[in-house]
C-alpha cells in the first residue's frame, strides 16, 4: 500500500484534498500535518512514499520542510501545492527534486491526474528496486560458483578476456593487487571441511577457493601490503591447518607459490605451489615454492620453471613419450653430475607425485606412486621409473575410454539450453561427471574454442532474437540471456557483433521504436 502525507496548515485544505484523493484512490495510506515541523517528524514516524507540501506555511515553510526531510529519506517524493506560481519558488522545487506542483484552486481531475502521474512513478520505482533485490539474491547464491570459475579459469584455463573481467568486478578483487596461490591437499575423507577452509581463508582478509577435486584445494590470495609476504602465508597456512581434527592432520599440506603481480601470471603461481607441494612427508606441513630445492642440479632457476611447466603441460595434453624423455634425461644429468643415486630417486619420486596430482586435477584417478624397492644403479632406477610412468598412461588411456563419444554434444545441448544461467565449469561438470580440467581440454581439442566462447556464442545469438521485439528493453535482454550488466553485456556484443547493441537493433527494427529504456 502506498503511503501519502498531505501537508497544509489549513485543515480544509487537508481534508478537500483527502476527500478527492480517496475517491479517485481508494487504496492509499493517507496521513495529515498541519505544519511543516510535524511533517518532518510524521516522515520518520508514517515513512510516506509521497508529500503533498504547501509551500506557505507559519514557522517552516513546505521547501524547508522538503529539505530537512529529503536529507533523510531520499526516496520519498514530493508534490508541491501552492496559490503562488512564482518562479523563485518552483526553481528552489526543482533543485530539490519535487517532482510536480498544483495551484490552489485545482479542480479534482487536475488532482487525480498530477498525483496518480507521481503514483506511477511510485510503483515503477517498487517494482524496479524489487527487481534488483531479486537479481541481487540470484547473484549472492551464484557468487559460489563464479567464484571456483574464475580460479578454474585463471589456474588451468585461456579465457576470454572481457568474460574474466566481468567475474573479477563481481567478486569486488582488485586486480592490481599482488597475489599468490595456495595449494592445500586434504586427506581423503575431508570434503566436508571444505566451508571450514573458507571461513578461515574469508576472517584472513579474503581469496578465491577453487572446487576441490580428487584431494587439492587451490586458493587465490591478494596480497597484504601490512605485512611481509611470508608472515602472511604462513598464517593463513596455519589457520588451514587448523581446521584438521587432531587425528586427521596426517594427510594435510599447503603449497605456497610466489608472489605475482597480475591475473595474468597467476598460473605460474599456481604451479609454484604444485611443486612445494611435492613432499607432504616434511615435519611442518606447508613450504613455500622459493624453500625447494632446484629439480636439476645443474639448471638455473629460469630453466628449472621452464621445465616444470613443460613437465605439466605434458601431462595434461598426454604425451606420454615427452614425460618418460624429460625424465630420463633427468636422471641422466643427476648421474653425469655424479649425485647420490637415492638423492636422484627421491627427486624423480617427486616429479612422479606433481605428475600423480596433475592427473587428479584433471579428474583421472591414479595410483599414488611408490618406489617398490631402493635403486641400486641408474638402469634401474630408470626401469622402474618406467614402470610407473606406465601406470599412470593406462590410468589415462582408461579415463578417455570411458568418456562417451558424445559427451561433447550433450555439453554444447546443455550450455545452449542453460547459457541465460551462471554456467560454471564446475556445474558443467558435476552435469556428465568429468572434471572442470577435463572438460576444458576437450572443448579445445574437438572444437578448437575455450568454454567461455561458445558460452558468449550462445548468448549473443540469443540476444540477437530478442532483440526483434521492440516492447522488450536491452536492459531486460541484458538480464535474459545471462549476464549482470548492460554495461559489459554491450561491451561483449560489441566485440562479437562488430557493432553496439543500439545500432545493431536499429538496423533490426527499422522504424519500429524500441522501449525506451536502453540506457
Amino acid at each position: 500500500m502506498i503511503k501519502l502525507l498531505i501537508v497544509d496548515d489549513e485543515q480544509i485544505e487537508r481534508e478537500g484534498l483527502q476527500a478527492i484523493l480517496r475517491k479517485g484512490y481508494p487504496d492509499l495510506d493517507i496521513a495529515q500535518a498541519q505544519n511543516g515541523k510535524i511533517a518532518v517528524q510524521m516522515a520518520d514516524e508514517f515513512e510516506p512514499d509521497l508529500i503533498l507540501m504547501d509551500i506557505k506555511m507559519p514557522g517552516m515553510t513546505g521547501l524547508e520542510a522538503v529539505e530537512q526531510i529529503k536529507a533523510k529519506h531520499p526516496r520519498i517524493k514530493y508534490v508541491m501545492v501552492t496559490a503562488y506560481d512564482a518562479f523563485d519558488y518552483a526553481r528552489q522545487a526543482i533543485k530539490l527534486g519535487v517532482k510536480d506542483y498544483l495551484l490552489k484552486p485545482s479542480k479534482a481531475s487536475e488532482i487525480i491526474a498530477t498525483v496518480g502521474k507521481v503514483l506511477g512513478e511510485i510503483e515503477e520505482d517498487r517494482q524496479q528496486r524489487e527487481a534488483n533485490r531479486m537479481q541481487q539474491d540470484a547473484l549472492q547464491k551464484a557468487l559460489p560458483l563464479i567464484e571456483t570459475d574464475v580460479v578454474t579459469q585463471l589456474l588451468f584455463d585461456h579465457v576470454h578476456d572481457v568474460h574474466v573481467d566481468e567475474l573479477v568486478g563481481l567478486l569486488d578483487i582488485r586486480t592490481a593487487n599482488e597475489m599468490f596461490v595456495m595449494l592445500v591437499l586434504l586427506p581423503a575423507g575431508a570434503e566436508s571441511l571444505y566451508t571450514a577452509v573458507k571461513e578461515k581463508v574469508r576472517q584472513a582478509g579474503g581469496g578465491l577457493l577453487g572446487a576441490l577435486y580428487g584431494r587439492q584445494l587451490p586458493i587465490i590470495v591478494g596480497r597484504d601490503p601490512e605485512r611481509s609476504f611470508r608472515t602472511q602465508a604462513i598464517s593463513l597456512a596455519r589457520d588451514i591447518l587448523s581446521v584438521a581434527k587432531p587425528d586427521a592432520g596426517a594427510g594435510w599440506f599447503v603449497g605456497i607459490g610466489n608472489v605475482c603481480g597480475s591475473l595474468e601470471q597467476i598460473r605460474q603461481s599456481y604451479q609454484e605451489a604444485l611443486v612445494a607441494s611435492m613432499d607432504t612427508s616434511l615435519p611442518v606441513k606447508y613450504r613455500f615454492y622459493s624453500d625447494v630445492p632446484t629439480l636439476g642440479a645443474a639448471q638455473d632457476g629460469h630453466l628449472a620453471k621452464q621445465r616444470e611447466k613443460q613437465f605439466f603441460d605434458q601431462i595434461r595434453l598426454g604425451q606420454w613419450e615427452q614425460v618418460r624423455g624429460g625424465l630420463m634425461d633427468f636422471i641422466q644429468q643427476y648421474e653425469n653430475e655424479g649425485a647420490d643415486l637415492l638423492q636422484t630417486q627421491q627427486r624423480v619420486l617427486e616429479l612422479l607425485w606433481v605428475a600423480s596430482r596433475v592427473l587428479s586435477e584433471m579428474g583421472i584417478e591414479a595410483e599414488t606412486p611408490l618406489f617398490s624397492f631402493q635403486a641400486q644403479d641408474g638402469r634401474q632406477l630408470r626401469a622402474e621409473t618406467g614402470r610407473l610412468l606406465d601406470r599412470m598412461k593406462q590410468s589415462y588411456a582408461e579415463h578417455y575410454e570411458r568418456v562417451e563419444p558424445d559427451t561433447i554434444q550433450q555439453i554444447k545441448v546443455y550450455i545452449s539450453e542453460h547459457s541465460h544461467e551462471d554456467i560454471s565449469l564446475d556445474v558443467i561438470g558435476k552435469r556428465v561427471g568429468l572434471s572442470p580440467f577435463y572438460i576444458s581440454k576437450m572443448f579445445k581439442d574437438q572444437l578448437g574454442i575455450n568454454y567461455i566462447d561458445f558460452l558468449t556464442e550462445c548468448r549473443i545469438e540469443k540476444a540477437k532474437k530478442l532483440m526483434a521485439d521492440p516492447e522488450k528493453s536491452l536492459k531486460e535482454i541484458t538480464f535474459e540471456v545471462g549476464y549482470h550488466d548492460p554495461n559489459y553485456f554491450s561491451k561483449v556484443f560489441k566485440k562479437m557483433v562488430d557493432v553496439t547493441p543500439k545500432e545493431y537493433r536499429k538496423t533490426l527494427l527499422g522504424g519500429r521504436k524500441p522501449a525506451d529504456d536502453e540506457s
